[in-house]
């Protein structure tokens, strides 16, 4: 693709919330960061100090915006906007479970009842990164969102079902103008060439 304008993005999963160190399915529920979830999106802008990062945006849920003004503040930059189409994909009523039982009865195909799928979500995620990569084209963009929505989206662009993404670790894709995505690092750990799809 020589010549071909690539558009960075960093796409980091939101820090720790005590929902997620209980093992409770979050979705679109509003929890916040906890404080080992606040310690890790510091940590997340250690690793990403070494860029230079041209916007950050997040989702507008609250453990998503807080992790990005700390990453933000962190870098010396501020959030730019928050978008909705970044919200983590709604697990419906099995928001607030865990493993087990009641959880494994409201699991449906593609889903959980009362849910978004597998995919629209996706294809949401998607599309919401596109439209950055149209807005802010040829620049980094540092995006924190959550883990599922980003899973998704990422599986989607690449062709390839990924692993759950880890709380604050640093996953690096591009995207150029012909729709092409590449995925160079997924949870902190690069992405050899022979695995893409």
């Amino acid at each position: 693709m020589e010549g071909m304008t690539l558009t960075t993005f960093a796409l980091v999963r939101h820090g720790q919330t005590d929902w997620n160190a209980e093992r409770r399915l979050q979705g679109a529920t509003d929890i916040p960061l906890n404080d080992v979830g606040r310690g890790q999106a510091r940590d997340a802008a250690s690793a990403l100090k070494g860029h230079a990062w041209d916007v950050v945006v997040s989702s507008p849920l609250d453990r998503a915006a807080e992790t990005a003004r700390i990453i933000a503040g962190e870098l010396g930059l501020t959030v730019a906007k928050h978008i909705p189409e970044l919200i983590e994909r709604s697990f419906g009523r099995a928001e607030g479970l865990q493993a087990g039982p009641e959880l494994e009865a409201l699991r449906i195909a593609d889903g959980f009842q009362g849910g978004e799928s597998d995919h629209h979500a996706a294809s949401r995620g998607l599309a919401a990164l596109e439209a950055l990569a149209q807005e802010f084209e040829g620049q980094r963009v540092l995006v924190v969102a959550h883990g599922t929505l980003i899973r998704l989206a990422l599986s989607r662009a690449i062709g390839r079902t990924l692993g759950n993404v880890h709380n604050a670790a640093l996953n690096l894709a591009t995207y150029d103008a012909s729709g092409d995505w590449q995925l160079e690092y997924f949870n902190g750990e690069r992405v050899s060439a022979d695995v893409d799809a």
